[in-house]
This record gives C-alpha cells, structure tokens and sequence, in this order.
C-alpha cells in the first residue's frame, strides 16, 4: 500500500544539515598533505619576453590594440545563460547584507550608479571616432603612435637647436677670434707707423743738424779712439779721437762758435780750442799750422788750421777732443754721431 507521507525534501546546499546539522563541531582545519586533493594535469606558464627599448612605445600600442580588440570581440558575442537550482537561488543571501556591498546599493532608482552608454567596443574614442565607427585598439595605437612621433620630433627640435646653438657659439668665438686678431695687427701696423714716423722725424732732426754741423776733416782714418789705455798717454788712457790724414790737409770748424784758444800746448803741440755757443769746447790738437786767432768768430766747416805731427805723436793725425763747458773729456765719436754726423 503506498503511502500517503510526502517526500522529504532534499537538504540545501547552504543549510547547517548539508555541512553535518548542528551536531557536527565546528573545529579548526588545518589542511596537510594527505587531505589536500592534488591537482592532476599539466599547466603550462607562458615564457614572458622582454620588449626591445628602442620599439617600447610602439609594443605598447600593440598590446593595447590587441587588447581592446579582444574586448569588443568579446561585447560582440551573444551572452549565456546560467541558471541555478531553485534549492540554491532561493537560499542566496540578500545582496545587501553582504559586507562592502550594501552601502553601494540603494532602493532610489534615481540614485543607483549608471552603466556606461558607449558599448565597449568604443572606449576610449572620442565621439567623432565612434560616429565613424573606429576600432578602438587601432585608434589607441594610432595615438601612441602619434605621441611617439610626436616625443621624436621634439627630439629632434632639441637636438637641432642645441647644434644650432652649438654653432652659433663657434661663429661667434671665430668672430671674436678674427677681431681679436684684426686689432693686434691694426696694433702693429700703428706701433709700426709711429716707429717710422719717430725714425722719420729723428732723421730728419739730424739731418738738420748734419746741415749745421761738420766733420773736423775731409779724408781721414780712425787711428785711435776714445778711452783707449796705454804708455803713449800721459794720464794712461786715450782722451780723445784720432783721425789720420796727409799732412797740411784742411781741419775744419765743427760748429760755429769762437776761438778761445790757438797756440803752443806742450805735448798737444799746435792746439785751437773752440768754444760752441753752449759752453761745449772742440779741441784740435797736433796741427802743423793755425789759421784763426783767439776771439775770432767761425762758422761751420770753416777751416781753421793744417793737419801734422807736432807735440807728442807718432805720426800726422789730428786729435780732437770734446769737453763740456765744465772740462770733463767725453767720447767724441758719440757726440759727432748725436749731430748727425757719422764718423
């Protein structure tokens, strides 16, 4: 006889009875080797490989591509359905006593958070773009691609206005180099100008005295000269200059100026002295005969006496000596030569 008893319903999932009832302790469970089911089958780990620094950017924009491509295939797919055993679903806790989850859900419809509208195909696309219907991982890419461009070209303005700058130093140091180098030969050519012009003017400075003074005579050789030492002079040196000639040629006045002196001076033999008008006396020593006499006035190249060997000598010459206006003997030569004259 069957009975009229109705059939026990099968135990939830979710309730204490499916886990044990109440009359299973609730323990700590520490999981060890033998209770850890092992997992079988083979799992195989992609290899990851590194991107060359030199494509980053452009394997970026790839992976981006690819990604978003896999999203809109994906958007394009129809969805599944699932379904859940009602013993299940009717057993769900409520969603919003769920920890973390009930302060973002609400009953104001108004107040539930909004679904984005684009599609996912079109994220990231500005509305220009979606309207043109634009995949999305190319238009990414083709932004990369462009802001990759765009870093290259800032690069390369970089680097142009630094070789610009880099240039327009060197131009400028070749130029300061070029002037630096105009003035120092502009220097040298006016340091040279005003040497001429000095050489110039001190030639004509004695030229003009040249005109106004002589050499004693005409023909003549350099026997001995100034400052000499030995026995044949009484003081041990030689005080004066020694012009060689033929005897009886012509000894002429230096400069104009007035006989002081003519006459028998011991070991100078026949001397004339003549005063200049600034003091400085010219003495003409040996002479074998005077022609002026003490007062008389001469002018230059005048002859005033004849060469010989009178006095102390060793043969016909003329000595002449210079002596200031105080009666210190000075080198004859060097003072013919501040005249203009050249010995």
């Amino acid at each position: 006889m069957a009975s009229n008893k109705p059939a026990p319903e099968a135990p939830s999932p979710f309730s204490p009875d499916s886990y044990g009832g109440a009359e299973r302790s609730v323990g700590e469970w520490n999981p060890t080797e033998d209770s850890i089911r092992p997992v079988r089958g083979r799992h195989r780990v992609a290899k990851q490989r590194g991107l060359a620094r030199s494509s980053t950017v452009l394997g970026v924009g790839v992976i981006a591509a690819v990604g978003a491509g896999g999203m809109a295939t994906a958007q394009d797919k129809a969805p599944v359905s699932i379904s859940l055993p009602d013993s299940i679903a009717d057993n769900l806790p409520d969603a919003k006593s769920l920890p973390g989850v009930g302060s973002f859900m609400s009953d104001d419809a108004e107040a539930a958070p909004v679904a984005a509208a684009a599609p996912l195909t079109t994220a990231g696309l500005t509305s220009t773009e979606a309207e043109q219907g634009t995949d999305a991982g190319e238009a990414l890419r083709a932004r990369i691609l462009q802001q990759a461009e765009q870093q290259q070209a800032s690069a390369d303005a970089e680097a142009k206005a630094a070789a610009e700058k880099a240039a327009a130093e060197k131009a400028a140091e070749e130029a300061k180099k070029q002037q630096d180098e105009a003035e120092a030969e502009a220097a040298a050519k006016k340091k040279a100008e005003e040497e001429a012009a000095r050489k110039k003017a001190e030639e004509e400075r004695l030229a003009k005295l040249a005109a106004s003074f002589s050499l004693p005579a005409s023909s003549y050789t350099i026997s001995s000269t100034y400052g000499q030492s030995g026995a044949m002079w009484s003081s041990g040196q030689h005080t004066g200059l020694d012009f060689a000639g033929a005897a009886g040629s012509p000894l002429k006045a230096v400069h104009s100026g007035t006989i002081t002196s003519a006459g028998w001076s011991g070991s100078y033999g026949y001397r004339t002295v003549l005063q200049l008008d600034d003091g400085t006396e010219i003495w003409y020593a040996h002479q074998s005969s005077i022609d002026v006499s003490v007062g008389q006035k001469v002018t230059t190249g005048e002859t005033i006496g004849r060469m010989g060997a009178t006095g102390n000598v060793t043969g016909v010459h003329l000595h002449l000596e210079v002596r200031t206006a105080g009666g210190s003997a000075m080198d004859p030569m060097a003072w013919l030569n501040s005249k203009g004259l050249s010995v």
